[in-house]
């Protein structure tokens, strides 16, 4: 089996999990080939680095992996899109930051799921993605996400002003902080702390959601993904941050964007256990009464 390991940066104290990691993989008898930034950071702390390869971009990933493990939390999980593309390959995160959403193997848990994977004791659950699309090509090819595109102001008092239309029929001009739209999969991120609706991740919905709206009575709508959602941000006296997933492009000008599905999907390596509800459950603790 080829596997690939993508990474950004570790504490000292994870050293041992990641030993752990490499340790359990070389004893299947894969083939690791690791994103060459990470590897120069592996290179002087493992001994088994010696029996990895490395990869640096996209093309190099499509040759060398069944399956890509990404390694820290849902950020570093969301930078594997602009690598995977829609190449299909499978991505499966082992969590070493805090919520973990989208990394969902825990440090206590890398034998078992080691030992399924090994055994293909899992499943494929396919994401959509959202491509933004604006005159000056704010994020060149790169421009598709996994969560969400925001739009939030830099100036700590002033407020936005962003029209959106869906079909070309007006919604409404949202005086904000700023804008989410975001897919089922980002329903649970930047979007549900705004108060966004969590969405089942087969749900084939976008959910545009207001960031602090000066206008209380104004609400996350939900509206099918087969829509165009044309966005424009009128002229604003400070900088305008966008954002695609973990990337970010500031602006200082007035500026229309499109925003609608993706034609390809990211595939989500999911273990036979774990279910969306369950994570609901144990992420986010509903059901957990502290009295007890």
């Amino acid at each position: 089996m080829k596997v690939a390991v993508f990474g950004k940066y570790f504490k000292d104290s994870q050293l041992m999990m990641l030993r752990k990691v490499f340790d359990e993989m070389l004893k299947r008898g894969w083939t690791i080939s690791v994103f060459e930034p990470f590897m120069q950071q592996l290179d002087r702390k493992l001994a088994c680095a010696k029996h990895l390869y490395t990869f640096k971009n996209d093309e190099e990933l499509f040759q060398q992996a069944d399956l890509l493990f990404s390694i820290g939390g849902d950020g570093t999980f969301l930078e594997t899109i602009t690598l995977v593309r829609d190449s299909g390959i499978p991505v499966l995160g082992i969590n070493m930051g805090r919520l973990g959403f989208l990394s969902a193997i825990s440090t206590d848990e890398i034998e078992k799921a080691f030992q399924q994977i090994a055994q293909r004791e899992y499943y494929i659950e396919s994401r959509s993605l959202l491509r933004l699309t604006t005159k000056n090509q704010l994020f060149g090819v790169n421009n598709f996400a996994l969560n969400e595109v925001s739009i939030s102001k830099n100036h700590p008092i002033s407020m936005v002003a962003v029209s959106v239309w869906i079909d070309d029929q007006f919604l409404n001009t949202y005086q904000a902080d700023g804008l989410i739209v975001a897919t089922p999969t980002g329903s649970t991120a930047y979007s549900l702390s705004c108060n966004g609706n969590i969405l089942l991740p087969q749900s084939q919905n976008f959910i545009i959601t207001p960031i602090a709206p000066h206008n209380l009575t104004v609400r996350p709508i939900i509206v099918p993904d087969s829509c165009k959602i044309r966005v424009k941000v009128e002229r604003y006296k400070d900088l305008i941050s966008i954002g695609l997933d973990s990337r970010t492009a500031v602006i200082d000008e007035a500026i229309e964007m499109l925003i609608e599905k993706e034609d390809f999907q990211l595939n989500l390596a999911r273990l036979s256990q774990q279910d969306f509800f369950s994570t609901l459950r144990n992420k986010l603790n509903w059901g957990l009464d502290l009295r007890n």
